[in-house]
């Protein structure tokens, strides 16, 4: 074989390699895993009225127990945030005890820097975010995806809101609605 001969029949096999074994018609290769971003809104409260800060009822620390269940079997969880609220924290503790993480605490009046910080300090990770009725769509949106349902009442505490942000550049932002611990 020649000089000539062996950078050509090289070239022919990456070639022939990269049309077998890469992407299909319509695929494309993904440069970086996606940002997964888990959003509840804190467990079942106490609704005795004036409590400036109610606990969780034994209901609601039986869903907080059966949120680290459900998380326990997808990517590991890096980051963990709750707003400033016992309930919220509540929440979140069995699942921060179960992989040694803070609590971060997080203001709902400031969604769209919650977002950027983690888009940029856990790109590519799993996170979660305790929030509350009347924030965790909101927080969806923030992450520029579309919310997965209208609303969510006061009286339900079961959705599992996750957001998928591609860790390539391949689109935007996507939320699903589902559900944890026993119907509400």
């Amino acid at each position: 074989m020649n000089k000539l001969s062996r950078p050509v029949l090289w070239l022919l096999t990456v070639l022939i390699l990269g049309t077998a074994f890469g992407p299909k018609a319509g695929q494309r290769y993904t440069s970086a895993p996606d940002t997964v971003v888990y959003i509840v809104r804190h467990a079942e409260k106490d609704l005795t009225p004036n409590l400036p800060d109610p606990a969780l009822t034994p209901v609601g620390q039986a869903r907080a127990l059966a949120l680290r269940k459900r998380l326990a079997s997808r990517p590991r969880i890096r980051g963990i945030f709750s707003t400033n609220t016992g309930r919220t924290r509540a929440t979140a503790q069995p699942l921060a005890e179960r992989y040694g993480l803070p609590i971060e605490n997080y203001d709902a009046k400031q969604l769209p820097a919650l977002a950027e910080r983690i888009k940029r300090d856990f790109r590519g990770q799993a996170v979660l975010i305790v929030g509350h009725s009347n924030t965790i769509l909101e927080t969806v949106e923030a992450f520029g995806a579309a919310r997965p349902v209208a609303s969510i009442g006061d009286d339900t505490y079961d959705y599992l809101l996750k957001v998928t942000i591609p860790g390539s550049a391949a689109g935007p932002a996507t939320a699903v609605a589902e559900h944890y611990g026993a119907k509400h």
